[in-house]
This record gives structure tokens, sequence and C-alpha cells, in this order.
């Protein structure tokens, strides 16, 4: 790979970063919002741990799928 394209594949690798951290923020948000309608406030430590609890799960959650979703891409464009 020439270095014009290590650069290349650099640069695509961190926007397509800054834009997953942009969309994690409005969905941290969003999240939050939808919990304060819940719990009343997001202020108190119970609220805070569910919060950060099933934001994990989520995360989890989704990871695990885009991880065997990828897979089953790359054996795919295999055969």
């Amino acid at each position: 790979m020439t270095l014009y394209a290590e650069v290349l594949d650099k640069i695509a690798a961190l926007l397509t970063a800054a834009f997953g951290l942009v969309a994690a923020l409005a969905w941290n948000g969003a999240i939050q919002e939808l919990f304060k309608e819940v719990f009343g406030t997001a202020e108190n430590l119970t609220a805070q741990t569910i919060y950060a609890v099933v934001v994990t799960l989520i995360a989890v959650l989704v990871t695990i799928l885009i991880a065997r979703a990828a897979a089953r891409a790359k054996e795919e464009t295999k055969t």
C-alpha cells in the first residue's frame, strides 16, 4: 500500500470515528431526556446508574450485531 493510500485510509477512519462520536453524543442527549421523562430527573444516583447500565448493554449488543454483519459481508464477498 502506498503512503498516499495509507494516509487516505487513516483519514477515512478518523472521519468515521468523528461522525460516530457526534452520533453517540446525539443519542446520549436523547436517552438522557427519555430517562428524565421516566424518572423525573437524571441527577440522582439511581437514575444515572440505570442509564449507564442500559447504555452499556445497548453498546455491547450493537457492537456484536455489527461484528456479525461485517463477518457475513466478508464471507459473501469471498464467494
